[in-house]
């Protein structure tokens, strides 16, 4: 019978779902897709967007049973959140957590079917003639079903494991940077790795540096009382914009696609179809303002003024010289908009830099990303290393009795 003393190692249990939890995830991106030909594959040219989709999403010939990646949950689960908060403008209303899970899932079964969908046609198979609609709709439903597989995997990881989704993406981009490293010689390698160096230096300190807003408690009345504080990030949502930027900077490429098989006549919409990218410096601008948007959006929504506020407002609890309510709402305001623009301006100056390189061709193209995904690692790695000082921490405390 086991000592009722004996403490439980959570860290320990957690690691090892995670690691199994990751093991049936790559298990899962080397089975290929019904009738696919994977010889075609093999030797695929892919762009700087392709690039950065393909690290993210992890299938980086895009042929397997999880083709889709993690974008499917990740774009639900920021709709839902946008959707929830646009909610909250107009009632004081709360959903519950099993409403939004399946409002949750819905979301992701339909973006999975959109973009296995756009994607289909895409696709070599090995089979023609009359077998090729059969391969391709039995193609789409393994895609679908792996966006979902890849859903539930990463909810049960949050729950068992550690960091969620964020570990399959945290692979994901080891694997890009090992196979880029394996791929190039040192001599192209010095450039792009001086970069990432510089910029792993940049999001440290923009992960570990934080504002600390001096709050006065009405509950503490001891020495203590004058070391409390709202502590914000300068780098308040991490490495999130950086990983949405990319499916945002599409919508517009998707638009301008559109608009010249419309009118295939303008001129203006033939020089946005040839500059909207990421090797011309138009593109460059336009991924950069996505990445400011997406960065101060996320901020104000996840560090929400208006819930601080009134969760100040029920606790008695009140930053220091200001008047509980529109007072302190709008200093918070003013507050989260300049630390989000402050980590937007440096967020995006990171991203630029390798693709100004690469205009220059100082770095090659299939170089880019490396300094970028090295950058997301070191941002990912910084939230894993908290997670785990948290629990090691817990199951360094010894029971009382």
């Amino acid at each position: 019978m086991q000592n009722e003393n004996e403490k439980e190692h959570v860290l320990k249990y957690k690691l090892a779902y995670s690691g199994i939890i990751l093991l049936v995830y790559i298990v899962g991106k080397n089975i290929p897709l019904y009738k696919i030909d994977l010889s075609a594959y093999q030797q695929a040219s892919v762009g700087v967007e392709d690039l950065l989709v393909q690290t993210i999403g992890g299938d980086f010939i895009r042929s397997s049973i999880l083709a889709l990646g993690v974008f499917p949950s990740m774009i639900s689960a920021l709709l839902v959140q946008v959707i929830l908060a646009l909610r909250g403008l107009f009632t004081k209303a709360k959903v519950s957590p099993r409403k939004s899970q399946r409002m949750t899932v819905a979301m992701t079964f339909a973006v999975a079917a959109f973009q296995a969908v756009t994607r289909l046609p895409e696709l070599k198979f090995v089979v023609t003639g009359g077998m090729l609609p059969v391969a391709r709709a039995v193609a789409g439903v393994e895609m679908v079903t792996g966006a979902i597989f890849i859903m539930w995997l990463s909810d049960r990881n949050g729950k068992y494991g550690i960091s969620g989704r964020m570990v399959f993406v945290t692979v994901n981009i080891l694997e890009r940077i090992w196979m880029t490293l394996l791929g190039h010689p040192i001599q192209k390698l010095a450039v792009p790795l001086a970069a990432a160096a510089l910029m792993m230096l940049v999001i440290l300190i923009m992960e570990n540096t934080e504002k600390r807003v001096p709050v006065q408690r009405i509950s503490i009345h001891n020495i203590y009382g004058d070391k409390n504080y709202l502590a914000i990030k300068f780098n308040p949502v991490g490495i999130m914009p950086m990983m949405f930027a990319t499916a945002v900077f599409m919508l517009p490429q998707l638009l301008v696609s559109l608009l010249g098989y419309l009118f295939p006549q303008q001129s203006g919409i033939s020089w946005c179809q040839e500059n909207l990218s990421l090797t011309k410096p138009f593109g460059i601008f336009i991924y950069i303002v996505c990445e400011y948007l997406l960065t101060i959006g996320f901020s104000l929504l996840m560090i929400s003024p208006r819930d601080i506020t009134e969760q100040f407002l029920k606790s008695g609890d009140s930053i220091v010289d200001l008047r509980a309510g529109r007072d302190t709402r709008r200093y918070l305001g003013r507050v989260i908009w300049r630390i989000s623009f402050l980590s937007a301006t440096v967020m995006g100056a990171c991203i630029a830099a390798p693709l100004i390189l690469q205009l220059r061709g100082d770095i090659d193209s299939t170089l880019v990303m490396l300094p970028t995904s090295m950058m997301m690692l070191m941002g990912f790695s910084c939230n894993m290393y908290r997670e785990v000082s948290t629990l090691h921490s817990y199951d360094s405390c010894r029971p009382l009795f």
